[in-house]
C-alpha cells in the first residue's frame, strides 16, 4: 500500500466516522428533546405559555372601553348590580358588546380576576352568555361580554305588556334552555360550576328569545368528585336560596336545582316569589294581588301546563 493511500485512509475514515457519530447524537437528542415535551404536555402546568397567550388575546385596552361607553356614562347604562354596574358599547368594528365594571368593594385581586376571567372566557355553550375580554388596570376590573337585546327575563315575565309575547311554547323553551345551560356548569363542563345566583334577573335573553346564564361573580368551582360545600358568608338572593344554604351555609348543584325550581314558578305564573313572604299567612297572598292591580297577570291553565310540563 502506498503512503499516499495510507495518508488518504488515515484522513479520511475517522472524519467520516465523526460525521456519522455527530449525526447520530444529534438525531438522538433532538428525539429526547421532543418526548421530553410530549411528557410535558401531560402535566398541568404546560398550559402557562398559552394561557399567558390566552390571557393577552382577551385583554381589552382600557382607554378603548371608555370611548365605546361614552367614559361610562348614564345613558350608556343598562343596569346595576350587587357587583357593578352593565354599560352598553360598540366596538371599532361594529360589534355591539356590554361592559360589567366591578365596584372598587369586590376584593378581588389581579390573578383572582384574571384566571375567572380565562375560566369564564372557556366556558362554551349556546345558553351562557359569552365573554369576550377583560380589562384590568390599576382599580378598574372590567369584564366584556356579548350584548343580548331583549336584557334579561325579569324585565319580560314581570312586565304586563311585554310577556304577553310569551306563549306557551317560548315559556318551555326558555325553561328548557336554562336547564341545558345548568346541566353544562354542573355536569358537562370541565369544571363542576355551582352558580349560587340563579335568578330570573341573572338569565339574559338574546333576539331569538334564547336564555343565557350570567353574572358568575358568586359562582364556586369544584372538581367532578365534589359534591357539596360550606361557607360561612351566605351570598345569593332571599327568595331562591334553598332553607339548607340559609341556615347552615350548605351549597351543592342541588342549591341551584332549588332555585331553577323556585324560577319555573316564576316564569309560569308571571309573579315574582317575593309576592308571598315566609312565616305569613293568607294575608299576603291577597296583599301580593292588591299590588298587582291593573296588571293582566298570564292566566294558567292546569290543563295545558300538565300537557306542556308533563314527564
Amino acid at each position: 500500500m502506498s503512503n499516499n493511500l495510507r495518508t488518504v485512509i488515515l484522513v479520511v475514515v475517522p472524519i467520516t466516522v465523526s460525521l456519522v457519530l455527530t449525526v447520530c447524537i444529534c438525531i438522538y437528542l433532538r428525539a429526547r428533546k421532543t418526548e421530553k415535551k410530549l411528557d410535558q404536555s401531560k402535566l398541568p402546568g404546560a398550559e402557562d405559555a398559552d394561557e399567558s397567550r390566552s390571557a393577552e388575546s382577551l385583554q381589552f385596552d382600557f382607554g378603548t372601553i371608555r370611548v365605546v361607553t361614552d367614559d361610562f356614562s348614564e345613558p350608556y347604562k343598562l343596569g346595576q348590580g350587587g357587583f357593578g354596574s352593565v354599560y352598553r358599547g360598540k366596538l371599532p368594528n361594529g360589534e355591539e358588546i356590554a361592559v360589567k365594571r366591578l365596584s372598587m368593594e369586590s376584593g378581588q385581586g389581579e390573578l383572582e380576576f384574571k384566571n375567572e376571567a380565562l375560566l369564564l372566557a372557556r366556558l362554551q355553550h349556546r345558553n351562557l352568555v359569552r365573554l369576550h375580554g377583560f380589562c384590568l388596570e390599576g382599580n378598574e376590573r372590567l369584564l366584556v361580554y356579548e350584548y343580548l337585546p331583549n336584557a334579561s327575563l325579569d324585565n319580560i315575565i314581570f312586565d304586563p305588556i311585554k310577556r304577553e309575547q310569551l306563549d306557551w311554547d317560548k315559556r318551555y323553551k326558555i325553561i328548557e334552555g336554562i336547564a341545558r345551560g345548568l346541566l353544562y356548569l354542573h355536569v358537562d363542563s370541565h369544571l363542576r360550576i355551582i352558580h349560587r345566583d340563579h335568578k330570573a334577573s341573572n338569565i339574559l335573553i338574546d333576539a331569538e328569545m334564547n336564555p343565557k346564564i350570567s353574572d358568575f361573580g358568586m359562582a364556586r368551582l369544584f372538581v367532578h368528585d365534589e359534591t357539596q360545600g360550606n361557607t360561612n358568608r351566605i351570598v345569593g338572593t332571599y327568595g331562591y336560596k334553598p332553607p339548607e344554604y340559609v341556615k347552615h351555609g350548605h351549597f351543592s348543584v342541588k342549591s341551584d336545582v332549588y332555585s331553577f325550581g323556585v324560577l319555573i314558578l316564576e316564569i309560569i305564573s308571571g309573579q315574582k316569589n317575593s309576592c308571598f313572604d315566609h312565616g305569613e299567612n293568607m294575608d299576603s297572598s291577597k296583599l301580593c294581588m292588591e299590588k298587582l292591580e291593573g296588571r293582566e297577570t298570564f292566566k294558567c291553565d292546569r290543563s295545558q301546563i300538565e300537557e306542556r310540563f308533563k314527564g
